[in-house]
This record gives structure tokens, C-alpha cells and sequence, in this order.
């Protein structure tokens, strides 16, 4: 047999070998930290459920989901054990933001571009002059430039159905 026959068997077979050995890496990785939960820490179930891990047993795991809620888990159903300031973030909204004293930008651009000047942004509003559209305004006698429209309309021919703009 000739050596280029073989080659894409071979590339095959170490595809396959360096796949399952980065699965089998992360399988361990992932049995390594279901097996350091310990009481008290936060985790994060494969349904997406968050809570605190309250005993730990030899394939499951007592947790508790708030108060009175125990719940029973198996321990390959844990996806995530969560640091202290994650868990608190995502579960209870607190942050812990270790850079306190620093100004905080706000969500919107009105605080920044608000004036001392003005009470309020409505009385700021109210002293910028109107900007002029192309739109007409209903006359003082009351005509408006619909009724104008329509007049033109009346002075043209009237088409039917066999005319047509095309020369």
C-alpha cells in the first residue's frame, strides 16, 4: 500500500483521538468542582436554577432555593459552582464594586446636557423658537391648504380608465 492512501485515515484517527481527549478534560474539570461544593457556596443547576448548596452527599446535593424551599439534586445536575460576589450579583442584584469613589456615568445624556440656568427640561424646551417644517398652517379665514389641493385637482382633466400618463 501506498503511504498517501493511509494519510487520511490517519488524519482521521488523531482528529477523533485529540477530540475525545479535550472531552474527557472537561468532563474531569467538571467532576473535580462538583466534587469541592461545599455548604454555603452558590451554585447554578444545568436548568438554569441558582442556590446554595446546604449538604453535600456521595451523588447528590441538598439545596436550598429560598427559604423553606429544599431542594434534591443529583450532583451531575450542578453546571456551575458560582463565586461568593457572582452569586450575590446575579441572584440578589448587589454588586460589589471595588472602584466605590469614582464618578458614575449616568444611563442617559439628559443630566449632562441639562444647564444650570433651567428648573427643568421642559421650561428649556419651551424657550427653543419652532422649527419651520415646510408645513402650512390653517389660514385665518379657515381654508386650509387641503381645500386648495383639491381646487387644482378640479382643474385638471379627469381620467378614466382606458387613459393613461404614457406618449
Amino acid at each position: 500500500m501506498n503511504a498517501y492512501t493511509l494519510l487520511p485515515f490517519i488524519v482521521l484517527i488523531a482528529a477523533m483521538f485529540l477530540m475525545t481527549r479535550s472531552a474527557k478534560k472537561k468532563q474531569q474539570q467538571a467532576a473535580t468542582m462538583r466534587n469541592e461544593m461545599q455548604p454555603g457556596s452558590g451554585v447554578r443547576t444545568i436548568g438554569g436554577m441558582y442556590a446554595t448548596v446546604k449538604e453535600v452527599g456521595e451523588d447528590t446535593v441538598l439545596l436550598d432555593a429560598g427559604p423553606g424551599v429544599e431542594l434534591l439534586f443529583a450532583k451531575n445536575a450542578i453546571g456551575a459552582v458560582l463565586t461568593d460576589d457572582e452569586y450575590n450579583r446575579i441572584v440578589h442584584g448587589i454588586e460589589h464594586d471595588l472602584k466605590a469613589d469614582t464618578d458614575i456615568v449616568p444611563d442617559d445624556a439628559s443630566s449632562l446636557t441639562e444647564t444650570d440656568e433651567s428648573d427643568s427640561p421642559a421650561a428649556a424646551a419651551s424657550d427653543d423658537k419652532a422649527v419651520d417644517l415646510g408645513k402650512k398652517d390653517v389660514g385665518e379665514d379657515g381654508a386650509d391648504t387641503a381645500e386648495a389641493t383639491e381646487a387644482k385637482a378640479e382643474d385638471e382633466p379627469k381620467k378614466t380608465d382606458g387613459d393613461s400618463d404614457a406618449k
